[in-house]
């Protein structure tokens, strides 16, 4: 707060930086990040609640939308690839990772959040069957919970994690695949934003979003959900 006592506007930290540091160290050197969504899978295919589960895979679809981003970031380089070893996320970046030398990485810290009970229901059937948790967690998701476990804001804390190791490894230029909901998380905690913003960020499947760190772990968004990729044949320079 200002010496007044009025509130900063929205979430900004102050009126000279945009962002808190996410890792609150410095790091080696300025770094490059960029988060791709995993492509289409079965349970998106079939509206079904994914969470955690490693039970549903990528579509003949999703293994093209994981090509396509390969072709769009052709010529970029990177020092490591991250992913989720969940199975849809895992097999994305195997394919967008083809021909590359550089080590492929698999975190826990970008697994997908936990939704207990309803991951694997399809959605039309959650909203009957639990509509208070449902609901909940299509509408207010940062208050969602079961048995006093908020996923939502386990899920904050886990990107956090994420963010460090990401950004305490040694190189300038990541690239890391994962899940809609632990990407949207990563982008908010990046950016300040808390678990109440959650919703107002949207990312498809194969969708590119670009992040550049200065050396004091101050995060710009240069890109969100870029999909020139998804219906042309683009190509990404930087």
């Amino acid at each position: 707060k200002l010496e007044n006592d009025y509130a900063l506007t929205g979430t900004a930290y102050d009126f000279e930086r945009g962002t808190i540091s996410i890792t609150r160290e410095s790091l080696s050197s300025p770094k490059k990040v960029i988060l791709v969504r995993h492509g289409l899978s079965t349970w998106n295919e079939e509206g079904r609640v994914q969470g955690s589960s490693n039970l549903s895979v990528l579509t003949e679809a999703g293994v093209k939308q994981a090509e396509r981003c390969r072709h769009a970031l052709a010529k970029m380089h990177f020092d490591k690839c991250f992913s989720s070893p969940i199975s849809r996320a895992k097999t994305t970046a195997e394919v967008l990772w083809q021909g590359r030398e550089e080590p492929l990485v698999f975190l826990d810290s970008l697994k997908e959040a936990h939704l207990f009970f309803l991951e694997g229901m399809k959605n039309v059937d959650a909203k009957v069957i639990h509509p208070k948790e449902y609901i909940t967690w299509r509408e207010d998701p940062a208050n969602f919970y079961v048995n006093g476990v908020y996923p939502l804001r386990r899920l904050w804390a886990t990107a956090r994690d994420a963010w460090r190791e990401i950004l305490f490894t040694p190189g300038e230029s990541f690239l890391v695949v994962t899940h809609k909901s632990i990407v949207r998380a990563l982008i908010c905690t990046a950016l300040g934003l808390p678990p109440e913003r959650f919703r107002s960020i949207d990312v498809n499947n194969g969708g590119i979003s670009t992040f550049v760190f200065n050396k004091r772990g101050e995060a710009m968004l240069k890109s969100l959900n870029m999909t020139a990729h998804m219906y042309s044949d683009h190509v990404y320079l930087s």
